[in-house]
């Protein structure tokens, strides 16, 4: 009887590129059907991304948002794959995949409130098929699991998406959710945006294999790694993930490989104490901002101007946002005792009549 080796297994997993990064296109056959538009409004959104997570780190910075994880360098990576979705499909995001779910329909108020911990910031919209951010590493892997199944007993011609990071992918939960996943054949779409550090550990030491993609053999579903930079490959990557979920062929784990060029949150990370400055500079060449530009402007796609209009549209939108969301009523500490049971028991009821009666004085 032959085998494979554990070498042939991984050489499988080449990684998947359409355009290198001069933005020269360097596999024409996978090029994915995009109009001109949808070319350009690709781009409107990975800048709109950018200034919004430079504000974002702003207002951190000035106390007037709460948790934030920076995305600048996985905008590729985050919205290749959203603008593969249809409205329909679900997204179980972490909680650095913020852009994703407003672009799904959540509002950047409610993002900016979510931020602060404010209980409106989780209440998701109604026709909004996301859940809350989590903020567990990995549990959200087996929810999408458990979401996907739910859309294939309903007979949907839909999938569930989650994200998580290269550290996510050491959880005991990311191992279950795709065995379950694979078992039960859902349509479930699983997206580990390696960039490489996790919170501050070397991918290299988070697993002995050379690929995150590879793991999905064990699971017995489809495993694909991509080019996290390149925002054509990942579109096309997930809308293949997609078609395969919807026509019953399975779930699928995507790899991208990117890279965050900001701290892993704005909670004290210093990436600085593990990552060098040639490694920075490195992957700044690869900026998927960047590669995607040059190829629009190769295409006569692209001016200064629509960057301008789009840098200016964002900026205006997030001051409206967080003028909102600072006028969003004070939460108050019965506001969480009431969300937490239909009916409280009787030790929350206590602290709930606590908390009234010192808020009524």
């Amino acid at each position: 009887m032959k085998s494979k080796t554990l070498e042939q297994v991984e050489n499988q997993f080449e990684t998947f590129q359409i355009l290198n990064e001069e933005g020269e296109i360097v596999n024409e056959a996978a090029m994915p059907n995009l109009n001109d538009e949808q070319l350009q409004e690709l781009m409107k959104r990975m800048i709109y991304t950018r200034i919004w997570d430079q504000r974002a780190i702003s207002l951190n910075r000035q106390g007037r948002l709460g948790f934030y994880a920076p995305v600048a360098g996985q905008e590729a990576s985050m919205l290749g794959t959203h603008f593969a979705l249809e409205k329909e499909d679900w997204i179980l995001p972490g909680y650095r995949d913020i852009p994703q779910i407003v672009f799904h329909g959540v509002s950047l108020e409610q993002a900016f409130l979510w931020s602060r911990g404010h209980f409106q910031g989780g209440q998701m919209p109604e026709g909004v098929n996301v859940l809350m951010p989590q903020i567990i590493i990995g549990a959200q892997i087996i929810q999408n699991a458990g979401v996907a199944l739910g859309l294939k007993r309903k007979n949907t011609n839909t999938v569930a998406i989650t994200y998580t990071g290269d550290g996510g992918a050491s959880q005991g939960d990311f191992y279950e959710g795709l065995n379950f996943a694979g078992a039960y054949n859902a349509p479930a779409i699983f997206v580990v945006q390696n960039n490489r550090f996790a919170i501050s550990t070397p991918v290299e030491k988070q697993s002995a294999a050379k690929t995150i993609a590879q793991k999905a053999v064990a699971a017995g579903i489809h495993g694909v790694q991509v080019d996290g930079m390149d925002v054509l490959a990942v579109y096309a990557a997930t809308q293949e993930a997609r078609e395969r979920g919807v026509r019953g062929d399975g779930p699928t784990l995507i790899e991208t490989l990117t890279y965050r060029y900001g701290p892993h949150t704005m909670a004290g990370d210093d990436p600085t104490r593990y990552r060098t400055g040639e490694l920075d500079d490195e992957w700044e060449k690869k900026d998927p901002l960047v590669r995607f530009r040059k190829f629009l402007e190769k295409k006569n796609l692209w001016t200064e101007d629509q960057e301008n209009e789009v840098v200016e549209q964002a900026k205006e939108d997030i001051k409206a946002a967080i003028k909102k969301a600072d006028a969003a009523p004070k939460q108050k500490v019965t506001d969480l005792i009431g969300f937490m049971n239909e009916e409280l028991p009787y030790n929350l009821k206590e602290q709930m009549d606590k908390f009234k009666a010192k808020e009524s004085k």
